[in-house]
């Protein structure tokens, strides 16, 4: 199978309705229609091997992945999905693994009616690239430098459940245990984007951004870049039932730091409260208020009682 009866048999589809797709697949460019007087949102991603997923991982779980953690950054931003493009290097045209990450890659993208536009393939170690487009109204992006003094922070869903998967595949002894926990796999294999609830914060929400690296990285950016501090009760974090079966100190790491939640971290007014919680329960997600933001910088974590917790805030970095 040669590349081009490669691209034909796995990835060449008709985009269907999708009015945003004025060309496809098969030219030197995609061409896409956004909705007039609307800006583009435009976010990439890339998962090699061995770094961002282990050798022999389900290709259909590694085509969700994909474009999952693509639609969790427009998720953020408060974007709707126009089209994606997915750079592909593989070791070997294998048409069994081919079929399977397709299968996985589409039934997400259907599913946000987000066809893919493009992209390009290759021979080399496994790698997979994408890069979404998504548009949203001026003035409504969700920025990480909106945050303001006196915003509720608030989390979506759980946090903490992806990273406890990592360490029980890792063989990390104190991730270890003799029940499965398929819960937490599906959260660090098939992660879900929030962009239901991103859409429905625009115009409500201040600020927000994706938890990939974890809460205490991803809110140290979001701190930076709107050049606020934020106080933080540990206590009112979510806790999974999987996560609640592990020593505490165990549980605040990977709530704390751990990766791949792919939950919406947001700042809101206070008065915006009821407003919020009856959003969440139209998108049908959870959400939690876990802090406010302060007009000093620096991040406090308290507990439930108000005293501070010298907790290390570790964020993932590629090269640390």
């Amino acid at each position: 199978m040669g590349e081009f009866d490669l691209i034909r048999r796995h990835f060449q589809r008709d985009p269907g309705p999708a009015a945003s797709v004025a060309l496809g697949i098969g030219d030197d460019c995609a061409l896409l229609q956004p909705t007039p007087g609307y800006q583009i949102a435009v976010s990439s991603d890339m998962l090699v091997e061995g770094r961002h997923f282990f050798a022999g991982t389900e290709p259909e779980a590694l085509g969700h992945k994909a474009l999952a953690v693509n639609l969790s950054d427009l998720a953020a931003m408060g974007a709707r999905p126009l089209g994606f493009t997915l750079a592909l290097a593989l070791p070997q045209a294998d048409d069994a693994w081919l079929t399977a990450f397709a299968r996985g890659l589409f039934a997400l993208a259907d599913r946000y009616a987000c066809p893919l536009v493009g992209g390009d393939t290759t021979r080399g170690p496994l790698n997979l690239c994408i890069t979404i487009f998504g548009e949203l109204t001026p003035g409504k992006a969700l920025r990480r430098d909106g945050a303001r003094a006196g915003d509720d922070l608030w989390v979506s869903g759980r946090l903490g459940e992806a990273r406890l998967a990592l360490e029980r595949r890792l063989g990390t002894a104190w991730a270890q245990g003799s029940d499965p926990l398929p819960c937490c796999d599906q959260r660090l294999d098939l992660p879900e984007p929030r962009l239901a609830l991103g859409g429905a914060l625009a115009g409500v929400a201040h600020a927000a951004i994706d938890i990939s690296d974890g809460l205490s990285g991803d809110l140290g950016h979001v701190l930076a870049a709107s050049r606020v501090g934020a106080r933080v009760q540990v206590d009112a974090l979510p806790l999974s039932p999987e996560l609640a079966r592990l020593p505490r100190h165990h549980q605040i790491d990977c709530m704390v730091n751990g990766g791949d939640d792919y939950e919406l971290l947001f700042c809101a007014p206070a008065q915006a409260r009821e407003e919020i919680t009856r959003l969440a329960q139209a998108c049908r997600t959870p959400v939690t208020r876990i802090g406010q933001i302060q007009p000093e910088p620096g991040l406090t974590w308290v507990d439930s009682e108000g005293h501070v917790l010298p907790l290390p805030a570790r964020s993932f970095d590629h090269f640390a």
